[in-house]
């Protein structure tokens, strides 16, 4: 039989032992917390703003900021991160974010206290970069992006950082032809490809009654041509 003073011993190495490994995962005590922030919304919600707004006051307080956007996107500037009424924030442009700590240097990423990410659906590595950042590098991680399509569906990865998330800000505009809350973006061209970078050209905020209405519309329009030559080919099969 084992001694009560032996198996005393063996708990008392393997608590010790799991102790270690605990401390060692979790890395050094004065490790800052992370934090990630999501801003989600419609075109035209000021989720840009909103962003830009969150970063600026970081870095007045003191903290070292860096913005990232898709190099997707080119509307407005390719090295700024540019509101829809022209302010401006100089920013990183990345074809995706796992790239990104090479790209800025180690000793510089390490420096970062906030990283903002502007048009976040078009980075598909979204969620296993704000893990990294936020769990394992103690970065403040500010999330801007749609959170839907203009089909109302899911757009990239943005809504699969929502469980990741410490805070959630959903933002609405203003519908374009009641000035109602817009939570909804519209496509105003006939093209379906889900990435379509464009401006209100293209797209246009509205609330829940006029897209529904609208898309009932074009779908009507859709199907109509259909309808008729079906019933002009049923009408010669009758008459044969």
């Amino acid at each position: 039989m084992m001694s009560s003073s032996f198996v005393k011993s063996s708990v008392s190495l393997n608590l010790s032992s799991m102790s270690t490994d605990a401390a060692d995962q979790m890395g050094s005590a004065n490790q800052p917390s992370g934090e990630i922030h999501v801003i989600i919304g419609p075109m035209f919600a000021g989720k840009t703003t909103s962003l830009l707004r969150r970063v600026k006051l970081e870095s007045d307080s003191g903290r070292s900021v860096a913005m990232i956007k898709s190099s997707k996107d080119t509307r407005y500037a390719t090295d700024a991160v540019v509101t829809h009424d022209g302010v401006k924030f100089p920013c990183w442009s990345m074809p995706d974010l796992s790239s990104f700590k090479q790209k800025i240097g180690v000793d510089a990423y390490e420096k970062l206290d906030v990283i903002g990410i502007d048009e976040a659906q078009f980075f598909d590595d979204l969620y296993d970069f704000c893990c990294e950042a936020a769990d394992l590098d103690g970065k403040i991680v500010v999330v801007a992006g749609l959170d839907g399509d203009y089909l109302r569906r899911s757009f990239g990865s943005v809504l699969e950082v929502v469980p990741l998330a410490d805070t959630i800000t959903k933002l609405t505009a203003r519908c374009e032809l009641c000035r109602k809350k817009a939570f909804f973006t519209l496509r105003k061209t006939e093209e379906t490809k889900t990435e379509l970078i464009a401006g209100a050209d293209v797209y246009m905020p509205v609330c829940r009654q006029h897209y529904v209405n609208i898309h009932v519309e074009a779908v009507r329009s859709v199907l109509k041509p259909h309808n008729v030559q079906a019933n002009v080919s049923l009408d010669k099969a009758v008459v044969v």
